[in-house]
């Protein structure tokens, strides 16, 4: 928003005279003030995205390139290897950046505020911590809400869905040897992966091309914000299907998600954001408005997207 005047310009379109009172001058200031963090809060959220975006590009390049059996060491003395990454960053990135802009968008057709996506960089085997978008204005009401949350999942699985099929076709099926990284596969891509490369025999196993890798992470992202807890994509489902529910769900789900972590230690970081962050959701300004029988539907029909895409165990050492 704009700064505004703390009194009108004179009618010849100036401002008044230096020399006013010492309210007037402190008024002033505080304008000035106002306009500084304008300034860099505009320039922030312009450049900001931007500058992670390349970082996030360069991390996943990495991480995509170390899929292909480049080490770090090599890509250092020979830049022009990260080019071996680009398949699976740049199919992760899109697949990232969809979920996102389905939120900002849909947030734009509400006349809601919010940010261009923030990739978050990470030396990580996936070279990023994925994205997030800040949304800076009210939500109004419970079909506006609904519309932000599912337009992300949706969005990014729309993208991720072809990756997957795409990936596989380009994937090997070879037979088991010694140990490494073993992925753990949701019921939607264990049906995926059968209805491209049939069903593996005993001793058997797939080795991912990198925009399967890609399309394997976009399945568990969309399932972890689907997770209906907190003021994750799912949290805010529920809040919008179930209203007052809200709570004692995310606590719930918390509950069960310690449990989890008996088979996978992650599961305590996802715990801790339901149960600690964003438990009591955001009031609207109209809760009482019908979501009417095409949103429930399709709110109801995320939270099953997320039973089909979610994974026990993610990852495990073979």
């Amino acid at each position: 928003m704009e700064p505004r005047p703390s009194w009108p310009p004179d009618e010849s379109g100036g401002w008044p005279d230096s020399e006013g009172s010492l309210f007037d001058q402190e008024s002033a200031s505080a304008s000035r003030r106002r306009s500084r963090n304008h300034a860099t809060s505009s320039y922030a959220s312009r450049y900001l995205p931007l500058v992670l975006f390349l970082l996030t590009g360069f991390t996943t390049l990495v991480a995509g390139a170390m899929q292909r059996g480049i080490s770090p060491e090599a890509v250092f003395f020979h830049p022009h290897l990260l080019l071996r990454g680009l398949p699976y960053s740049a199919t992760l990135l899109l697949i990232l950046g969809a979920h996102e802009l389905g939120h900002y968008f849909a947030s734009r057709r509400w006349g809601v505020e919010a940010t261009l996506p923030y990739f978050i960089p990470a030396p990580t085997l996936f070279g990023t911590f994925g994205a997030v978008i800040r949304i800076r204005g009210p939500i109004l009401n419970r079909r506006a809400l609904l519309d932000v949350a599912v337009a992300g999942p949706l969005a990014g699985m729309a993208v991720a869905l072809p990756a997957a099929l795409i990936g596989l076709w380009m994937s090997r099926v070879v037979m088991l040897g010694g140990g490494g990284l073993g992925l753990g596969e949701s019921l939607l891509f264990k049906a995926v992966t059968w209805s491209v490369l049939g069903v593996p025999q005993p001793g058997e196993i797939i080795l991912l091309h990198p925009v399967a890798f890609a399309g394997w992470c976009g399945f568990l992202v969309t399932s972890l914000n689907l997770i209906p807890a907190g003021q994750l994509d799912g949290g805010h489902i529920v809040y919008a299907l179930l209203g007052r529910w809200h709570r004692l769900l995310s606590n719930t789900v918390g509950v069960v998600l310690i449990g989890m972590a008996y088979w996978w230690p992650g599961w305590l970081l996802w715990a801790a954001v339901a149960l600690f962050l964003g438990r009591r959701h955001p009031p609207l300004y109209d809760e009482g408005e019908n979501l009417g029988r095409g949103r429930r539907f399709l709110g109801y029909s995320c939270i099953i997207l997320m039973l089909l895409t979610f994974t026990w165990i993610p990852l495990q050492i073979q």
